[in-house]
């Protein structure tokens, strides 16, 4: 819901069929809850374009991608212990940076925290 509330679309993606996806949905507690769309991607086609897809193992590694509005890929994150607290706390950022293109966002900033203008003044500080 807080990816809702700052107009963030999400969606699962995955190599298998919208049938494998239904089965999930219909047999896994977990994945029932899921309130976002799942698309097949059963030919790699998405999972190329995002190069995730691992020709050794035949699989796609697991990703989380922060994609801006002019369809940019601004976070790449692949095979690696996803929390959504800090994807959000990482979209807040990208927003931020999206709108307010002279500032950006210290080491571990939080929405509503200072920013930093990008000037030659503030270079190393």
């Amino acid at each position: 819901q807080e990816f809702k509330k700052v107009n963030c679309e999400i969606y699962a993606i995955s190599t298998d069929t919208h049938f494998a996806h239904k089965t999930w949905h219909d047999i896994s507690e977990n994945i029932s809850k899921i309130e976002y769309p799942m698309i097949g991607d059963p030919t790699h086609s998405l999972t190329y374009d995002f190069d995730v897809f691992d020709e050794n193992d035949g699989l796609a590694q697991r990703g989380s991608f922060i994609i801006d509005p002019e369809g940019k890929i601004v976070v790449y994150e692949v095979n690696v212990g996803r929390n959504a607290d800090e994807l959000l706390r990482r979209l807040h950022a990208c927003q931020f940076v999206y709108e307010h293109g002279d500032n950006v966002c210290p080491a571990k900033w939080k929405l509503g925290e200072k920013t930093i203008q990008t000037t030659i003044e503030n270079i190393g500080k």
